[in-house]
Order: structure tokens, then sequence, then C-alpha cells
């Protein structure tokens, strides 16, 4: 029989899952304090009730002696029980948008919406060190349920960061209006004031809405994309 306290830790498992990505047994039991025996009960509770999903590790992946560890990620089931009860309603109100105004009334609404968003990030962003506006802007989207992370990437020339967002709460509805995403791209540039481009969204199916920011700088222009010609 279920207990409350097991349902909380079970829905702590799930979010910790989502927010960091495919992560394997040993490394949930250890953040969460819970021993193999543990963690695995909740793994196979969430597994069962379709929330999560075991993957195998990438063939790229540093393996040791023996079998390498499983991963478990979250699955659509799993990412709609995190705050998107109104997926339909939301989809539904930019389908009528776009029947009545056409798909540019739909960007005005996505830029309208994430403008807000910038306002609120601007003086947190403009605050951070240089090397840190990255970071500032990932913790300012965390507070808004977004899960967000910063890390470098790349070397010389390609050396850069990664924003990754693990958790989309409109991620069903920009996968029908895409205008969303490109909005918060733009945004995402004049916050950082550079150029960044998108790599992957969770809203095409990926597990992380990913986007890369480059070390050097290039002034981005309105909309968000980088002005200069790109090399051929």
């Amino acid at each position: 029989m279920k207990t409350g306290l097991d349902d909380k830790t079970r829905d702590r498992v799930a979010r910790i899952v989502m927010e960091r990505g495919p992560s394997t047994a040993a490394a949930l039991a250890e953040s969460l304090g819970l021993t193999p025996a543990a963690i695995r009960r909740h793994l196979d509770a969430l597994l069962a009730e379709g929330l999560i999903e075991e993957r195998e590790p990438r063939a790229t992946a540093v393996r040791g002696r023996g079998r390498p560890a499983r991963l478990f990620a979250v699955t659509d089931a799993g990412r709609d029980s995190f705050d998107q009860a109104y997926d339909d309603l939301a989809a539904s109100a930019l389908r009528f948008l776009s029947e009545t105004g056409g798909r540019e009334a739909v960007g005005a609404f996505a830029r309208q919406r994430v403008a807000e968003l910038e306002a609120r990030y601007r003086p947190v962003v403009d605050a951070a060190p240089e090397s840190g506006r990255t970071e500032a802007l990932a913790e300012a989207l965390s507070g808004d349920g977004y899960a967000a992370t910063a890390a470098s990437t790349g070397s010389g020339r390609a050396a850069g960061e990664q924003l990754c967002q693990h958790h989309c709460p409109v991620a069903h509805v920009a996968e029908q209006f895409p205008e969303l995403c490109e909005a918060e791209t733009e945004v995402f540039a004049r916050l950082l004031g550079t150029h960044v481009q998108r790599l992957a969204t969770i809203a095409h199916g990926d597990g992380v809405c990913t986007t890369y920011v480059p070390s050097v700088r290039h002034q981005p222009d309105a909309s968000g994309a980088d002005n200069r010609r790109s090399a051929q």
C-alpha cells in the first residue's frame, strides 16, 4: 500500500529525472540519499505508470567492465503530469487566433508573451558578470519552472556554453506553434547580447531544449539572429 511519504519521494524522483535528463539509478539514489533497493522500488513504480522509460547508454559513453548502467528518462506522459493542465485550452486559443488573424498574429502574441519574461530577467542577467550571464539566465528560467542549467562546451573557436531547459511548460503547444520557441530564442539573444543557436527543443521530440551560446560575443540583430555573414 502506498503512503503519502512514498508518493512524495516518487514525485521527487520523477522531477529529478526530468530536470537532469537521463540518469542512472545509482546517481538518483545518491542525489536523494536512498538505498539501491528503495530507488529501484520508486523507479519500478514510475516505469509501470509510464512516467519514465529506460534507455540504452550512448555508444560513445565511456564504459568500464560489465554491462553499462541503464538510464532512466521522463516520457511525454511524465511531462504531462507537471504543470500542463491547460495545454488544450491554450492550443485552442492559438488555433482560433491563427484562423482569425493569421500566423502573424500568433507570432505577435508569442513575442508579447516572452517580452514579459525579458523584462523580469533583464535586471538579473545584466547584474551578472560577463562570464556568468548564461548561468544567471538559467537560474531565472528555473524560477519559472523551466529546470534550466548552463554548462561550458567545446574548445578553441568552438568554445561556448549550452543553456539547457529540462522542462517546458508549453511544450505541447509549441509543437503546434513554433513561433513560441522562435520568440524565446530571440529573447535569449537580446538578454545575452549575442546571437544564439537553438540546437534542440522538447517541442520537436528532443529530451531537452538546448541553446548554444558562443564564447565570442556577436551583437544580434532585432530578431536575435546572428548579423554576421555566414562563412562559406
